[in-house]
């Protein structure tokens, strides 16, 4: 009786002290953004020090912080839009019109993900330069819709093969076509796996650093480069840097607090299925 008493508590603890190491990163993040630049280099680190406002001020508004964060909005909503009507088309079809060579095309497209972007970036480089998308919000869309594909082909594919296809059977029956059969039908069914790929999506493309880093300069630098920029020839604002890192990933987290329900359930329900 003791031990079974004993193990849900030990496990709980557990469970405690592992979120709690992998949250502290952050928290150790949001404290530098508040600290002076002395203090968030001191060796011991400092735990108590006198907040300041400073470092948000100078990343937010001395910097040209607004403007990576609208050329960051326009790249991640324009890449989700497109990666999500390419994704769940092409998903459609090899879920309800399969051939004999479906799999292999699925096991093609997730390997593009195990790609080093390293391997591949000098080429990428040479082609938009020739065209003229380097350092445009073009050129990212194009390269981050080809990188997210896969995800979203594997994800949806999973989702619509679990459909029960003599629902569009009937539907067809009473002469559905099939764009009102994708909008009355499929993507309602699927709405739960439809967010979960459009927040993981949305985040990777957020969070996506060395093909951004590679591609551009400033005119179409998202937030993730433009973080890098506190890293200078005169050292590394730690502060400063922590504190625009937080403002940037505190978009992403409360989008994900709202949406754990369908990220949870989207992918509960087989969405990382083989």
């Amino acid at each position: 009786m003791t031990r079974s008493r004993t193990t849900p508590i030990l496990l709980n603890f557990l469970t405690y002290a592992f979120a709690f190491i992998l949250f502290f990163p952050i928290l150790w993040m949001v404290m530098t953004s508040f600290k002076l630049e002395a203090d968030a280099v001191s060796i011991p680190p400092k735990f108590l020090f006198t907040p300041t406002l400073d470092n948000w001020r100078i990343a937010l508004l001395e910097e040209p912080y607004l403007e990576h964060l609208v050329d960051t909005l326009i790249i991640t909503f324009f890449t989700t839009i497109v990666a999500l009507i390419l994704g769940v088309t092409a998903a459609y079809s090899m879920a309800f019109y399969p051939t004999k060579r479906t799999n292999s095309t699925l096991m093609w497209v997730i390997s593009t993900r195990m790609l080093p972007p390293v391997g591949v970036i000098l080429p990428i480089y040479i082609i938009f330069r020739d065209l003229g998308w380097l350092d445009t919000h073009l050129g990212l869309i194009v390269i981050y819709v080809a990188v997210n594909l896969p995800l979203v082909i594997w994800m949806m594919r999973s989702f619509l093969a679990d459909l029960p296809y003599e629902i569009l059977e009937a539907a067809r029956v009473d002469g559905v076509n099939y764009w009102q059969e994708m909008r009355l039908i499929v993507l309602p069914l699927i709405l739960p796996g439809l967010m979960a790929t459009l927040l993981l999506t949305v985040i990777f493309v957020w969070n996506e650093f060395f093909f951004a880093f590679n591609l551009t300069a400033k005119d179409a630098a998202p937030l993730s480069v433009y973080i890098s920029s506190f890293k200078t020839s005169e050292g590394l604002f730690w502060a400063k840097m922590s504190a625009a890192a937080t403002a940037t990933v505190l978009p992403i987290v409360i989008a994900g607090w709202f949406a754990q329900r369908h990220l949870v359930l989207g992918l509960t329900l087989g969405a990382v299925k083989g």
